[in-house]
């Protein structure tokens, strides 16, 4: 249960950032049989289909480096059914993470964190 609440707090984190950052959210939690996409959000034509990893520190690596191959091909599979399911997607596409390190109150956001 501890794990399931810090991963809502750090979801809750990314979307106050994004939205200071005039992105649209358009989706959060989108789920579908290929897997989760934690948000995906809009910003001058471009779609992002976001991961959110955090952690409380460093000490045993950066949030970021859990987004594993594994994970990347599962949300790649997850934005081609969304793209499908929504139609009328005539926007460019890419993958982002958003890495939160609680402990030095940091936020890190990587675009084009990986690629189709």
């Amino acid at each position: 249960m501890y794990k399931e609440n810090k991963g809502y707090e750090y979801e809750e984190l990314a979307k106050k950032y994004l939205l200071k950052h005039n992105y649209k959210i358009l989706n959060q939690n989108f789920t579908s049989k290929f897997g989760e996409i934690d948000i995906i959000a809009e910003k001058n034509g471009i779609i992002s289909f976001i991961e959110v990893k955090g952690k409380i520190n460093t000490d045993h690596g950066l949030p970021r480096e859990s987004v594993t191959l594994n994970k990347q091909k599962k949300i790649i599979q997850a934005a081609k059914y969304y793209i499908l399911k929504q139609k009328n997607i005539d926007l460019i596409c890419r993958f982002d993470v958003i890495e939160i390190i609680l402990k030095d109150k940091q936020i890190n956001y990587i675009e084009n964190a990986f690629w189709l």
